[in-house]
């Protein structure tokens, strides 16, 4: 991509909350894209796994030929952000999948899947996130819906943000970056800012 264009970013288009994260990149003036067929990827800088059911989108994703193309992106070093579901599918370890349920993998991580239970013990709470500039020193507003949590994370991975309980919400590994929450549905902007210095950074090195 050339200097000075804007990120392309694409958007995992298969279930989930997809429209959220495509407003909140091009409100961060990111071109932003869906990807549904292995060709889409081709036009894009980073991808963005959104929230849904993560057993739904590894199905679809089979499905439609998606899983190998995104498990290459990432293995190549593509930036990639999941939010909740996307958070399962970026884990190389699952606690509580479904009978033959596969991740895209890449975090060194392992996930719970509705580690707090069902839609009913969805909740909001502000959490103390971990960055390196003053961007981070308001507390992030985060939404939990049927969320998952990392309960084991490997030694390259950094811990960005906890729950008073100790549980691991926010994590981040070289280009992956990866919230059990989801930013783009109370309207938290740092994140996608984080994931789109990511997405620049990645496109630099590339030159």
């Amino acid at each position: 991509m050339s200097e000075g264009l804007p990120p392309r970013v694409g958007v995992l288009a298969l279930q989930g909350d997809v429209r959220e994260h495509v407003r909140m990149l091009r409100e961060l003036g990111a071109t932003a894209s869906l990807v549904r067929r292995p060709g889409d990827l081709e036009g894009v800088d980073g991808l963005v796994l959104p929230g849904g059911e993560s057993s739904v989108i590894d199905k679809l994703a089979r499905a439609f030929g998606m899983q190998q193309p995104i498990r290459d992106a990432i293995a190549a070093g593509m930036p990639v952000y999941g939010t909740c579901a996307g958070m399962i599918m970026l884990a190389d370890r699952l606690d509580g999948a479904i009978a033959g349920q596969e991740t895209f993998g890449g975090l060194d991580v392992t996930v719970r899947r509705n580690a707090f239970g069902g839609q009913a013990e969805s909740f909001e709470t502000a959490l103390a996130v971990a960055g390196d500039d003053d961007g981070w020193d308001v507390p992030v507003e985060a939404a939990f819906i049927r969320a998952p949590l990392i309960v084991e994370a490997g030694a390259g991975v950094r811990v960005l943000a906890t729950l008073p309980s100790g549980g691991i919400v926010a994590v981040e590994q070289g280009h992956l970056l990866a919230t059990a929450f989801h930013p783009e549905v109370s309207g938290e902007r740092r994140f996608h800012e984080r994931f789109l210095a990511h997405v620049r950074e990645a496109r630099a090195s590339a030159r």
